[in-house]
């Protein structure tokens, strides 16, 4: 912008203009005052809590971080849109506020915590450790830096996190999670039933004659939403990429064995060897065992008299690019199996190695990954053809040619797709074939319009696929007629779903009168199966639906559930097993411990909101919506 006033300047009619333009300027200032123009910079309050303030920037940057802890955890890219809808800008408010709280309680009742103080809990936090175990403060000041502090900022906030931890200790620290609790916990999760069932088929609800046409349009006319015909689109594709422009067969077996030298480690595990080391304090001692070796005393005697364990002496199973020390890999990759090592200098002495086993190197023979490595040859053969493709499209693009045009032109053939969904289906509702970047490109081109000039879209292979909206038909609601064969198989499935239902509700009756699964099953031509073991996270051949009714009635009893298909699953449970809590299982410990911080949290919480409600909490929506963007709603 600086540079195109320069150059007007540089004219006496640019110089003209720019005066006119700087006197309305000087009237404007004249007029509403210099100090509207930076109205509202100064606003940087978005709530209080008592006395302490929440500014936007504090709020914003725990929002960002919060954010981002997210993203590492998920492995994705998450929007402020779907944070909100989540509920992350509400949790980060209303974890500042409770802080806030916490920290004006921790002044008035005179707690404090001295720089000596803060200096031991530091050190002594293991976050902040070294390899050796004591406090490492290059990783300390890595670790602030990362969070954005200052070193006094970040002791400083710290301060206010441990006090914040002693006055939730003194609340809620001796916690404890009850025994009924855990013994409630251990009945959900390991209670194992005994189930016999046998599976209703759709059949056994009976003939279902085809519906009357009246009841059938009202069955339409309430599900009429899920028939309704997407908006469709016809675009023109043209798709160039190495892997559609390589010739696999124009790649000679040389060069692919070239090729396969150079890549041989894909297709296979190198050699490993499973080995052990003596470290002796310096090479005199080294070499006076490898001396007694020789003369006849084992391995084993030499680490006996050092009284290294078995355990002491193994390095593993190792390929040679895991051992650090590279006189040490190069000396035990090149004995044979039960060979010792000359005395060789590592990083913590000289050594004597064995190697105890070798696993030799396996690879796929050249023949059977010739064709995929020709395929990989001729693609990256094709890419310089691709990139010389992409310039001569975008050329004739340039010049105003349509895309159909613009494809013949460099000599290749576009591709017309008459109706494709959002989705990538066709008016038949299967996938069209051969769509490359199928989501990416359906994302853009319904995002588009007919006569928009798109931009490419760019494949995985580092090719580019161009499009055009030739036609758009809108979404409609279809009539019973286009959808009639669908709507009545439709209907008959819920049909059979409700007879068998009510059939099933019938039998359990009987089930619970005292008639046998056996019985049943014989008068309807099916198998008594037993499923045993079951629990509420599962059991195999059984549906959750079932699994969910099964425990919604008690031993002895019966009951029913959709199975698979239209099929209804009829059972009777036959005893229940609880096995008895242990305290002393990792699991029951980890329950336990996990419980009881649920609890303490929820004290720690009550207590803040407590602390909240006596100082008072306002907080600025307008604020809060600035702070992160967006409604806020």
């Amino acid at each position: 912008m600086l540079q195109n006033l320069r150059s007007a300047s540089n004219t006496w009619l640019g110089r003209a203009v720019l005066s006119v333009v700087m006197g309305f300027i000087i009237i404007s200032f004249a007029i509403w005052g210099i100090g509207n123009i930076f109205q509202g910079f100064g606003q940087n309050h978005l709530a209080s809590v008592g006395n302490t303030e929440i500014t936007i920037n504090a709020y914003r940057n725990a929002y960002q971080a919060a954010l981002q802890n997210i993203q590492r955890r998920t492995g994705q890219a998450i929007t402020n849109d779907q944070a909100r809808l989540f509920g992350l800008d509400q949790q980060v408010l209303g974890e500042l506020v409770s802080n806030a709280a916490i920290d004006q309680q921790a002044r008035s009742l005179g707690l404090a915590m001295s720089d000596k103080e803060i200096r031991g809990k530091i050190f002594a936090d293991p976050n902040y450790k070294g390899p050796s175990g004591a406090f490492d403060p290059n990783l300390f000041a890595e670790i602030v830096r990362d969070q954005g502090y200052s070193e006094q900022g970040f002791v400083s906030e710290q301060r206010q996190v441990y006090l914040r931890r002693e006055i939730a200790e003194a609340i809620a620290g001796a916690v404890t999670a009850p025994r009924a609790a855990l013994e409630a916990f251990n009945r959900y999760r390991a209670e194992a039933r005994t189930v016999d069932y046998v599976v209703l088929p759709p059949k056994a609800a009976g003939e279902i004659a085809a519906p009357p046409e009246d009841e059938l349009k009202k069955y339409f006319e309430d599900r009429k939403q899920a028939y309704r015909a997407p908006e469709y689109r016809k675009l023109i594709v043209l798709t160039v990429t190495p892997t559609l422009l390589a010739k696999p067969d124009a790649v000679s077996d040389e060069d692919a064995m070239k090729r396969y030298e150079e890549v041989k480690q894909r297709y296979g595990t190198p050699e490993k060897r499973d080995l052990q080391q003596i470290v002796f304090p310096d090479e005199v001692a080294a070499r006076a065992a490898q001396g007694r070796i020789k003369a006849g005393a084992s391995f084993e005697d030499i680490a006996a008299e050092r009284k290294l364990s078995p355990t002491d002496l193994s390095l593993g199973t190792r390929v040679k690019g895991d051992l650090v020390d590279k006189a040490v890999a190069d000396a035990a990759f090149a004995l044979p199996e039960g060979g010792i090592t000359e005395p060789v200098k590592g990083t913590f002495g000289f050594v004597l190695v064995r190697v105890v086993k070798i696993y030799p190197e396996s690879v796929k023979p050249f023949a059977e990954v010739a064709k995929e490595l020709k395929a990989e040859i001729a693609a990256d053969r094709a890419r310089g053809e691709v990139t010389k493709l992409h310039d001569q499209i975008e050329d004739l693009r340039t010049s105003g040619k349509p895309l159909s045009e613009a494809a013949k032109a460099a000599g290749l053939e576009p591709r017309i797709i008459d109706a494709v969904d959002a989705a990538g289906r066709d008016k038949a509702g299967a996938p069209v074939a051969d769509l490359t970047e199928r989501d990416a490109l359906m994302k853009a081109a319904f995002a588009s319009d007919i006569g928009v000039d798109n931009e490419t879209v760019e494949t995985a292979d580092n090719g580019y696929i161009w499009f055009e909206v030739q036609k758009i038909e809108p979404a409609r609601d279809r009539t019973l007629d286009e959808v009639k064969g669908d709507v009545e198989k439709a209907w008959r499935s819920d049909e059979t779903a409700k007879r068998l239902a009510e059939k099933a509700a019938d039998l359990v009756k009987k089930l619970d009168a005292g008639e046998t699964l056996q019985s049943i099953a014989t008068a309807e031509s099916v198998e008594v199966k037993t499923a045993t073991g079951v629990v509420r996270a599962g059991a195999p051949g059984l549906p959750a639906s079932a699994v969910v009714q099964i425990f919604g009635v008690s031993p002895g009893q019966a009951g029913s559930a959709a199975g698979d298909g239209d099929s209804r699953i009829l059972f009777k449970v036959k005893d229940s097993v609880v096995p008895p809590l242990d305290p002393a299982t990792p699991q029951t410990k980890s329950l336990a411990e996990a419980y009881a911080q649920s609890l303490s949290n929820d004290i720690t919480a009550q207590y803040a909101g407590k602390v909240q409600a006596e100082v008072g909490v306002s907080v600025s929506e307008q604020a809060l919506r600035l702070a992160i963007g967006g409604n806020n709603q």
